[in-house]
């Protein structure tokens, strides 16, 4: 499905730059800006939850984002344009956020409309990447290919939150303005740099039979018809669901049953992030060196989601026997399980993207990310109210968190279910085909 020549190692580094640069941007935002409005500005903790709710929200637009870029030759300036309106969200969010503190009502209004508009550039830019990625990286190399561009993501969130660390102190608002103002430049300039000529001149000639586009209603439409397609976004949104509702409970279940210390559970969490590296390597590896011996990015897929409810279960086990269980192993080993499935994920979207109907692969992608997205921001949500539900109408903390990740676990066999039901996927070796695919679709 690649259009062009595929993209060499370095071609796919760079084009793991503009996530390097989104995640740069997107975890000033959603982490010290709501660290900044609760402590400093001692405003209600919902307030960050609710803007970083809406920027997940507003996402549900990726299709129309993603019909738009198809009905050009080339993916590029929806991805620089994207990353435009990121930046200037960014840069709007600071600037609201420092507003609060004289005139709250005139900052929300502000922090509002530049909340919806890094929902927008991520979803622009995001979309327009991996359609990209799906049409030019060859089949050998998805796997890797995946792991590269999601591991650089996190290393721009590691990276910044560093840097940006230390630039923040002495704290004042002013100083809050520069520093983002200042990653948000960089973060703009590196991406535009990392994209500049990946695409080639073979890009920019759009075959006849995409010139005639339908209206975006109709295009969504006809991808929603699809079966595959429309099982694979209800895996997506089902999986990604399972796999957020455990990111915020994870450290208040380490305290209030372990009685491990806030150090103590912020390196837990390192330990699961450190697992979900290594199950993304192992994909990776798995893809790139296997060559069809070690199974199929759908067979990684169903085995990852099933992986991730063992692993939760192991969890069920330590919330009940409480201090003494080998937590940091049952955790490293849900991180493993995680990594692999979203990788694995990530590869069968960019294998699945250009099997159906053409010139859909941006409305496909669009509809997946649209669907990672409001997963993401419900996951939080239901994560947090199920385990505050449950220790209501349980009252012990332990048996609470047990029927919260019993529930996740369900969930992941669900989608794991949900997987072996899209196709036949995507073998580990050059040339091959998928089955009986029909459609394809995106991660966000």
């Amino acid at each position: 499905m690649t259009v062009g020549a595929p993209l060499s190692w370095i071609g796919i580094v760079r084009l793991g730059l503009v996530q390097t640069a989104l995640g740069a941007i997107v975890v000033l935002t959603t982490s010290t800006l709501n660290r900044v409005m609760v402590v400093e500005l001692a405003l209600p903790a919902i307030l960050p939850g609710v803007l970083v709710a809406l920027h997940y929200l507003v996402q549900v637009v990726r299709p129309r984002l993603g019909h738009g870029s198809d009905g050009g030759a080339r993916r590029t300036p929806w991805i620089v344009g994207g990353m435009a309106v990121l930046a200037s969200g960014g840069i709007g969010a600071s600037v609201a956020t420092a507003w609060m503190a004289t005139d709250p009502i005139a900052g929300i209004a502000l922090a509002v409309l530049s909340f919806g508009a890094i929902g927008i550039g991520v979803g622009a830019a995001g979309t327009a990447l991996l359609v990209l990625l799906a049409k030019r990286v060859a089949e050998p190399r998805r796997a890797a290919a995946a792991t590269i561009v999601w591991m650089m993501m996190i290393a721009g969130f590691a990276v910044t939150a560093t840097v940006a660390g230390h630039l923040l102190d002495p704290f004042s608002p002013a100083r809050l303005i520069a520093v983002t103002t200042g990653v948000a430049l960089v973060a703009f300039a590196v991406a535009v740099a990392a994209v500049w000529n990946v695409e080639g001149d073979g890009a920019g000639v759009v075959p006849a039979v995409e010139r005639t586009r339908p209206l975006f209603r109709e295009a969504l439409r006809q991808v929603w018809a699809e079966p595959q397609a429309r099982r694979f976004t209800i895996f997506v949104f089902v999986s990604m669901l399972a796999y957020s509702a455990q990111d915020l409970i994870l450290e208040p279940f380490a305290g209030s049953v372990f009685g491990m210390t806030p150090g103590e559970s912020t390196r837990l969490s390192g330990v699961q992030h450190g697992g979900v590296l290594a199950g993304m390597v192992l994909v990776a590896l798995a893809g790139s060196l296997g060559r069809g011996r070690f199974g199929t990015l759908r067979a990684w897929t169903i085995g990852g989601c099933v992986a991730s409810g063992i692993a939760l279960l192991g969890l069920v086990g330590a919330a009940f026997a409480g201090p003494g269980w080998p937590l940091r192993e049952s955790v490293f080993v849900l991180g493993v399980a995680n990594g692999a499935f979203a990788v694995a994920a990530i590869g069968s979207m960019m294998e699945l993207a250009g099997t159906g109907r053409a010139a859909r692969e941006g409305v496909r992608m669009g509809m997946w990310g649209a669907a990672q997205a409001v997963a993401f921001g419900l996951g939080d949500l239901v994560g947090t109210a199920a385990s505050d539900v449950a220790r209501h109408l349980i009252g012990s903390p332990g048996d609470a968190y047990a029927l919260v990740f019993a529930a996740e676990a369900l969930l992941f066999v669900f989608a794991g279910w949900l997987a072996a039901k899209v196709g036949s996927g995507a073998v580990f070796e050059p040339g091959a085909r998928t089955g009986n695919v029909l459609v394809q679709v995106e991660r966000g």
